[in-house]
């Protein structure tokens, strides 16, 4: 494994939740985030990937620091993020990005593609001269698939997988060597979607980024990823190579996700069976006791609601959070 450039140990975002009237009491906690451990090496790809809600996009937040961690620790190259100063923390972010979902909302309405871009350098005071601001704005257009003569537009003036490539670019204008891409072709066309994702990789090669790529298309994340974590309820249930997820997943929710990805065979497709969960996801205010699963599992026993199971090697770098494969079972 390539030196690790992000470590994750424990992360958990808790957030509270309030009675309403006139005398506000807190009357719960949302577990978004329990307990995640990760380790990103230089150079590679971690696909995180569950259902809706189930606190991946709130892991990236609070691996960049943009929301504050309930506990845990993130470690960036080195640099314990939690401990470092507003200044510091500043400092760092030229190193560190973001590619956000909804290439529209994202995006301010107000400012042309051109300012989006600049707007990086402007904070981080990069590329001072006037000249070589829109020598590099430019660049970095181009380097997304955009003409550089398009900067004065503005954004609704663009489709989006264009305006995608402009939050692409924008996150490329300081030189980062971390990008968190937070699903960022779950809003494109099917089409398009091809496209964004064979940009990122190139860009990776070339550029020699670092990326989490959070999504729910487990087929999406399989392509571009190097390894894969699977999250339900926020934990992380499994944790496999790119060539393990295609031999087939262990724990049962990753089981589920991968019977859904479709296969581009007809006859394989009609006559394969897919695995149906049943019920619904528990709320993360009230998540079950032991193992977080067990309400919608196949193989629940007695074990699962009184302890809840640790990531257990398969070897390989395979892990997974399943009492069955426990040696104390």
């Amino acid at each position: 494994m390539a030196e690790s450039l992000v470590e994750i140990e424990g992360l958990e975002v808790h957030f509270p939740v309030y009675s309403s009237g006139v005398i506000r009491k807190q009357s719960g906690t949302v577990r978004a985030v329990d307990g995640v451990t990760l380790t990103i090496g230089k150079g590679e790809t971690l696909g995180l990937v569950g259902e809706s809600g189930c606190g991946k996009t709130t892991t990236g937040l609070a691996v960049l620091r943009l929301i504050e961690p309930t506990d845990g620790t993130v470690t960036f190259d080195g640099i314990d993020v939690e401990a470092l100063s507003k200044a510091d923390l500043r400092r760092l972010r030229k190193r560190i990005a973001m590619i956000f979902q909804d290439p529209f909302a994202s995006l301010d309405p107000r400012m042309s593609i051109g300012e989006i871009v600049a707007e990086p350098l402007a904070i981080h005071n990069l590329y001072p001269g006037r000249q070589d601001r829109a020598q590099r704005v430019g660049d970095l257009l181009e380097m997304v698939g955009l003409n550089p003569d398009y900067r004065g537009r503005y954004p609704h003036e663009f489709s989006g997988g264009q305006r995608q490539r402009v939050g692409i670019a924008r996150a490329l204008a300081t030189e980062p060597d971390f990008i968190v891409c937070d699903e960022p072709i779950a809003a494109l066309d099917v089409s398009i979607q091809a496209q964004v994702m064979n940009l990122l990789e190139d860009l990776q090669d070339e550029l020699n980024l670092t990326y989490l790529f959070i999504a729910h298309d487990l087929a999406a994340v399989q392509h571009l990823s190097d390894r894969v974590a699977v999250m339900y309820l926020g934990r992380i249930v499994e944790i496999a190579e790119r060539a393990q997820v295609a031999d087939g997943l262990q724990h049962p929710y990753a089981e589920a996700l991968l019977s859904a990805v479709p296969v581009p065979n007809p006859e394989i497709e009609r006559n394969r069976n897919r695995i149906i969960l049943k019920g619904d996801v528990p709320s993360p205010l009230n998540p079950p006791s032991g193992c977080r699963f067990r309400t919608r599992c196949r193989s629940v026993m007695d074990r699962c609601a009184a302890e809840e199971p640790a990531l257990v090697d398969l070897g390989s770098r395979h892990l997974v959070a399943f009492h069955l494969y426990d040696p104390e079972q």
